[in-house]
Parts: structure tokens; sequence; C-alpha cells
């Protein structure tokens, strides 16, 4: 497995963030934790993850997985690549669908298999890597579109020509970017 440069872990129980870092030692730099989901737009603003995994219940007695779902909420809203791994100790089919629907990559019990939680931050991490690229080739092309339109005045048998696309070719990225 590629080494991986941080993950971040919400739990508000210490030993949790220790077991998972204990456990990820071989894989990833660094492990940073949030004990609360409040905690977690400023970690975001500050560092860039290969992967979140969030606890879906932050008080004492509560198994409805609501707090965890809003968190999951709030770091797609920061970071929509970000790919989540939830965990709660309390699952329920009905909790595991819902988050997976809101955007959740992946869902674990606690107490969970190392092999099985190493497996899921791999994915996680590799279906942000995909998504970071995505974004970014995307990114890239669209730019690339509107400068030969631009240098070109708009012509697009140019502006085609100066891409190495067909013209159909180009129509077609044209409206994928909304140009």
């Amino acid at each position: 497995m590629e080494r991986l440069s941080a993950i971040l872990v919400i739990d508000d129980k210490p030993e949790v963030h220790q077991a998972v870092a204990l456990a990820l030692e071989p894989w990833v730099d660094r492990v940073e934790s949030a004990a609360s989901p409040e905690a977690v737009p400023a970690l975001m603003a500050a560092a860039r993850y290969d992967c979140a995994l969030l606890d879906m219940n932050f008080v004492a007695g509560e198994r409805s997985g609501r707090e965890g779902i809003a968190a999951l909420d709030m770091i797609k809203t920061a970071d929509p690549t970000l790919a989540v791994v939830l965990m709660t100790a309390y699952g329920a089919v009905s909790l595991a669908v819902e988050s997976l629907k809101r955007g959740g990559h992946d869902f674990l019990l606690k107490p969970w298999r190392n092999e099985a939680l190493v497996a899921a931050i791999r994915e996680a991490a590799g279906r942000t890597r995909a998504a970071r690229a995505g974004t970014s080739l995307d990114a890239l092309e669209r730019s690339a579109i509107a400068g030969a339109l631009d240098r070109h005045d708009g012509n697009i048998a140019q502006a085609a020509a100066a891409l190495g696309l067909s013209r159909p070719a180009l129509y077609r990225r044209i409206e994928k970017h909304g140009l």
C-alpha cells in the first residue's frame, strides 16, 4: 500500500484515536484527531487529508447517528472530494444506508478488525485521490478550452485545431463545461 500523508479521525473517545493511530502507523504519516464535529472546520481549513474516519454518535447514550450524519454533511460541504469512512458501535442497516446516500464511502462497526480498518482507509484514500484528480483534470480542460476560444475570438474551427480536437469533440466539451 502506498503510504498516505494524513487522515482525520473524528471520535469523542481518546482510546479510539489511539487504536486507529496504532493500526495505521505503518501506512499513514500523520493521524490527526478531533474529539467533536465542531473542531472539524478548523482542521480541514488548516490541512488536507487523504480521508476521514467519522464516528456517528458523540453524546453518551445517543445511538441515532444524527450527529454523524450532520458532521458528514459538513465535511462534504467543506471538501466534496474527501472520502469519509463512518463508524459506530450501534450499527443499523438504515443508518449505514443513510450515511452512504449522503456521501459516506464506507461503514465500519466498532470494534473493527485492523485488516478491515486498513482496507477501508486504503479504499477511501483511493477514492479521494481519484476525485481530486478528476476535478483537477476537468478544471484544466475547461481552462484550456476557454483560453483557446478567447485567443481565436470564439471561432470553433480555429480553437478546435489549436486544441487538437475535432469540431464535434470541442462542441461536446463546451457543452460539458458550460462554456
